[in-house]
């Protein structure tokens, strides 16, 4: 790397799959032989999706930014020849989606760090990728424990002069399963024709849809089972069990650029008759001992008059059993509203959420503390590292942990992307699905 050495980011505890609302913090070394003039040392925690429409395709259509958060380590001076250690930490929003890798887009997490340098010389930057793992509690689905069911009737004709008739029902156990749970599948199939049917399938589909200008969807069935046929003029129930294999999360908001759904699917081979049955994969199983949560219910609206009823039609208690009351006086005048300002002061956030960071390591030397440094114990950080130009200054800027700082734009390209890894990762590829293909 010429005069650079060593350009590492090291995650604490090597910890690389994260929560939403977790803190990740971590380390970047940077080891010299000669002196490098720079403008700048900057840390940033990116979170962000890309789509395209080619597959394989890092050269985005459409791109959706999740969250940006940066911190200036060092500001403009020149960094001295040997071992520097900076650390970092950043806070994740509480909200944020499960990383995920397709052939048509990805949600990525990552760090990366910059050593900007002045014109015309050379830019250093690396990343560090990270996954983030969300829950999808299903309880909080309604109706997740009624059965998903469906029905279809198909009129055929065979042998050029005979017609037929199948109806095929089906249904779940219930809407809503995790990895590992078996979805168990009831099947009722009638054939009202003289031909036997061909074999009875019930797959488990995934639908990823990436939401271009055309979307384009990519179908794939995870795992199957399949029973025999039904000859003509009877009538048989079916009953399978599929279990679910590790898989992403079902997506339950709308609008997202990548948006992940599962359904069951039942179909006869001949004649040509298929069905679909919705259902969730979560992270939380369906707890049947706890009510589900109601359907939204639309407020009943208000009627326009409210006519006083006849006084023919209104029974008149007894005299007995109204008890004595004072008299009645004239209501007080209503007083009148103070004016509100349309402006709120905001809150600070609170404390806690920006724990103090570990020492800056291998420095010798000492240099005046920062703010960041007067209410710790950290380590100080040496001016020693940096030897400064005439008229230059450098100051150990306090990190910016939260989500507001700008993002560096500029910094990024698409080839960065390449390198990228998740440790969630897509079920095995199964060819049973002519798929994907655009919306025409």
């Amino acid at each position: 790397m010429g005069k650079l050495q060593e350009f590492e980011i090291t995650l604490n505890n090597n910890k690389t799959v994260y929560s939403p609302g977790e803190s990740i913090s971590g380390t970047l070394k940077i080891s010299t032989a000669q002196p490098i003039q720079c403008k700048a040392i900057k840390v940033n925690c990116q979170g962000f999706c890309g789509v395209t429409s080619k597959a394989n395709d890092t050269d985005w259509t459409e791109e959706e930014q999740y969250f940006s958060s940066s911190v200036s380590i060092a500001d403009k001076g020149t960094l001295k020849d040997g071992e520097h250690s900076f650390p970092f930490k950043f806070l994740l929003p509480a909200a944020a989606p499960t990383s995920f890798e397709g052939p048509y887009g990805q949600i990525i997490y990552r760090v990366r760090a910059f050593i900007d340098t002045p014109r015309f010389a050379k830019d250093y930057k690396i990343e560090k990728p990270f996954s983030m793992k969300n829950t999808v509690n299903l309880n909080e689905i309604p109706g997740i424990q009624e059965p998903s069911l469906s029905s279809v009737t198909k009129n055929f004709s065979y042998m050029l002069v005979k017609n037929g008739t199948v109806v095929l029902n089906a249904k779940t156990d219930m809407r809503g399963y995790i990895t590992g749970e078996i979805i168990k599948v009831f099947a009722e199939i009638e054939n009202k024709s003289e031909k036997s049917t061909g074999h009875v399938v019930a797959s488990l589909m995934q639908k990823v849809t990436y939401n271009t200008k055309k979307p384009t969807y990519d179908l794939r069935a995870v795992a199957e089972v399949e029973g025999p046929g039904v000859k003509g003029g009877q009538k048989t129930e079916w009953k399978e069990q599929i279990i679910v294999p590790p898989l992403q999360l079902s997506t339950l908001t709308d609008g997202n650029l990548i948006q992940i759904c599962y359904y069951i699917q039942v179909n006869l081979k001949y004649p040509d008759v298929s069905l679909t049955l919705p259902i969730y994969i979560g992270s939380t199983a369906v707890d049947l001992t706890r009510p589900s949560p109601s359907r939204a219910v639309p407020p009943m609206p208000t009627p326009r008059n409210n006519p006083t009823p006849a006084p023919s039609t209104v029974a008149a208690p007894a005299e007995s059993a109204l008890p004595s009351l004072p008299p009645r006086t004239a209501p007080k005048p209503a007083p009148k509203p103070r004016p509100r300002s349309s402006h709120t002061s905001p809150s600070a956030p609170p404390s806690d959420l920006y724990p103090e960071l570990p020492g800056v390591a291998n420095y010798s030397g000492e240099m005046p503390k920062s703010p960041l440094h007067e209410s710790g114990s950290q380590a100080p950080v040496s001016p020693n590292a940096f030897s400064y130009a005439p008229g230059l200054s450098f100051r150990q800027r306090q990190s910016c942990l939260g989500p507001s700082a700008p993002p560096f734009s500029s910094s990024t390209s698409p080839q960065d992307t390449n390198h990228m890894s998740s440790s969630a990762s897509l079920p095995p590829n199964y060819t049973s699905s002519s798929y994907p293909h655009g919306m025409t």
